[in-house]
């Protein structure tokens, strides 16, 4: 399977004072294990990068350079493909935003899940289904509490 990868999702697994970070790695480790691919798009690890050196998001928010780097360690893994907004991207992000009448709020979380849609992603590792739910056609899979009985 393979699953588009959204920001909070990947911010989760990489801040470790995040309160959903080892949930995340144990889920993210999970779908790797089964030989789940990933997809992420450039927006993401813009928006990745400027969440994680935030002083105001976190108490120990990373250095850019550490930022930048664990982001290019995202681009560049075996187990993630690139996915960029091409002609089909846009024009699902066009009819999704009339369809459902989606305002300006939605623009980029539309847009992601476009490109992620046309890239082959039917699966969203995401911690905020909400933005996405009205889209139809996708799984959402958020870090999962590991249990006594696993």
């Amino acid at each position: 399977m393979t699953h588009g990868l959204d920001t909070g999702f990947l911010v989760a697994t990489e801040v470790a004072e995040h309160p959903d970070h080892s949930n995340a790695r144990l889920q993210l480790a999970r779908l790797l294990a089964a030989g789940d691919r990933l997809i992420l798009a450039p927006q993401v690890l813009a928006e990745f990068v400027h969440v994680v050196t935030d002083p105001k998001r976190f108490t120990r928010p990373l250095e850019m350079s550490d930022a930048i780097r664990l982001a290019q360690q995202w681009w560049t893994a075996r187990e993630v493909d690139q996915a960029f907004p091409n002609d089909a991207a846009v024009r699902q992000f066009l009819d999704w935003m009339q369809q459902h009448r989606l305002g300006r709020k939605r623009l980029l979380d539309t847009l992601l899940a476009a490109t992620y849609r046309t890239a082959g992603a039917n699966s969203l590792l995401t911690l905020n289904s909400a933005d996405f739910v009205i889209l139809g056609g996708f799984t959402f899979i958020a870090p999962k509490p590991t249990s006594a009985a696993s």
